[in-house]
């Protein structure tokens, strides 16, 4: 996963991950989550649509963890 470079569209709740590739085929993996493959049915992107709806469980954890982490130990 070290190529994949992560986008996200706010407008839209697109999160993305992608890597450089051509497109051969898409597959819905889940409702609003679509997976991209090359011609060689290698990875090269992850769409998930809804993102900020679909995510908010790991976006609460995460928030939590950096709060955490953020306060000063006396």
């Amino acid at each position: 996963m070290k190529d994949f470079k992560v986008f996200y569209d706010e407008q839209e709740d697109i999160l993305y991950l992608a890597k450089e590739g051509e497109e051969g085929e898409c597959i819905e993996v889940s409702p609003g989550v679509n997976i991209e493959l090359d011609s060689s049915g290698k990875l090269i992107g992850v769409e998930i649509f809804n993102a900020s709806n679909l995510l908010k469980d790991a976006i609460q954890l995460m928030q939590k963890r950096l709060q955490a982490n953020s306060q000063v130990i006396p």
